[in-house]
């Protein structure tokens, strides 16, 4: 099943520009230096319909849901419950109501941490007696090996940040791993084959809970994508002079950049 990955964010929790900072990236003229939070999409057609898929609903998503012209979401994947990927939650409210969907609540797929995350701060929304008549109108849903969107099958992948075990996913030949320190050896066998690799690429000096570019290359490398893009990149790293220093099948993705991928 041929799809398309779209790119809603590339950034850090902070985004590009950073509030406050008037280094060379902040300042860049160039587009592809602007960096809303990181998040993707996934797009197919099936039979008479188009399907979309989010992955983590940031605190942009309403913005980035309005520059790719998003009017449904059949489903949100989320890989952790960090501000940066959950904040935009109550976003979805005027993409689940009735109106909109006819075929029920959105189902948001999630592990127990970030359920219990979710569960706490939009209480109003989820709690089993929430009275707000505006209310998302979801269902979380728990993550199992196989989770299945008409037709397309988001398969879980454990990756760590820091000392926390997040998810990445897997889908057809395309997989996602965002906010990444490392990955766990049992993790790779889930990434093998891959045609398109999305990985997390923070900076060059060492952080505790994220990939330097160099890390990420060393990573890429071992996993043998055809094509992998870097993702979650703060302001060190300006696109044009960043892609010139990678190899060949490694680039920084950008806001707004599609892919064609196989989704099946």
């Amino acid at each position: 099943m041929n799809g398309e990955l779209i790119f809603l964010g590339t950034g850090t929790s902070m985004g590009v520009p950073t509030l406050g900072c008037g280094c060379v990236v902040c300042t860049s003229r160039d587009p592809r230096d602007k960096r809303l939070r990181p998040s993707v999409l996934l797009r197919w057609e099936d039979g008479e319909e188009v399907r979309t898929v989010v992955i983590d609903t940031t605190p942009d998503f309403r913005t980035q849901a309005l520059n790719e012209g998003v009017n449904h979401v059949d489903a949100v994947f989320y890989t952790h419950s960090h501000a940066d990927h959950i904040l935009g939650f109550d976003d979805l409210r005027p993409l689940s109501f009735e109106w909109f969907r006819a075929q029920g609540p959105i189902p948001l797929y999630v592990t127990d941490e970030t359920r219990a995350t979710l569960m706490k701060i939009f209480d109003y929304t989820l709690a089993p007696d929430a009275t707000y008549k505006n209310r998302a109108r979801v269902n979380l849903e728990p993550l199992g090996e196989h989770n299945v969107v008409h037709g397309v099958d988001f398969v879980p992948v454990p990756v760590l940040h820091g000392d926390m075990e997040i998810t990445g996913y897997r889908i057809g030949n395309v997989a996602y791993l965002t906010d990444v320190s490392g990955i766990p050896d049992a993790s790779f066998a889930l990434l093998e084959g891959l045609d398109v690799l999305v990985l997390s690429a923070l900076r060059h000096k060492p952080h505790h809970n994220h990939l330097t570019i160099d890390q990420a290359m060393e990573l890429a490398e071992r996993i043998g994508a055809e094509q992998t893009y870097f993702t979650h990149i703060a302001h060190e790293l300006g696109h044009s002079h960043t892609n010139a220093l990678l190899p060949n099948g490694m680039e920084l993705a950008y806001d707004g950049l599609r892919v064609k991928v196989q989704l099946a």
